[in-house]
């Protein structure tokens, strides 16, 4: 498989089991149902993209199209992550506690027919900016970290060149 994909995947895998422990040091509870949530810190979303970029960049050099791809890619996502996600979800929270109010209004006036959802929005979606920088952070560690490893493993398997002297005794 492509080196690339599986620095991109795996940090994005080890970016939501972390969320397991800052969901721990927030709440004092160890909880397995951050490691499927959206949402939380660190980002996986920037840490897969940082993670791509960071790999490309050091495999490719920083003037190489590939680079200026992910770049410009994991920028949008990063960005989305943290706009139009975050606010989704914070408009979520407004109608979700006006549907409460909503219930303790129709209580008092009869007239008023409301039917509560059986399901409220889900309100995390997006990143908090502190969050997309920790992915992105650890992402471009995270991404460079594969790309060093991988060319040691290389020059490692590299054959070594065979010189005029190597045939004299044969």
């Amino acid at each position: 498989m492509n080196r690339g994909v599986v620095t991109s995947l795996s940090a994005i895998g080890i970016a939501q089991a972390l969320k397991i422990v800052t969901h721990k040091k927030l709440t004092g509870k160890w909880e397995l149902k951050p490691l499927v949530q959206t949402g939380g810190m660190p980002s996986s979303h920037s840490a897969g993209v940082a993670s791509l970029a960071a790999y490309v960049a050091a495999n490719r050099g920083t003037r190489h199209i590939e680079t200026a791809l992910a770049i410009v890619f994991g920028t949008i996502v990063m960005y989305d992550a943290q706009g139009v996600r975050r606010h989704t979800g914070e408009i979520a929270r407004l109608v979700n506690d006006l549907e409460d109010h909503f219930e303790i209004i129709s209580d008092d006036y009869p007239s008023l027919q409301f039917e509560k959802r059986e399901k409220e929005l889900k309100e995390l979606l997006g990143h908090q900016p502190l969050e997309v920088l920790a992915g992105g952070i650890f992402g471009v560690l995270y991404g460079v970290a594969s790309a060093k490893l991988e060319d040691r493993k290389f020059k490692k398997e590299e054959p070594k060149p065979m010189i005029a002297r190597d045939f004299k005794n044969e």
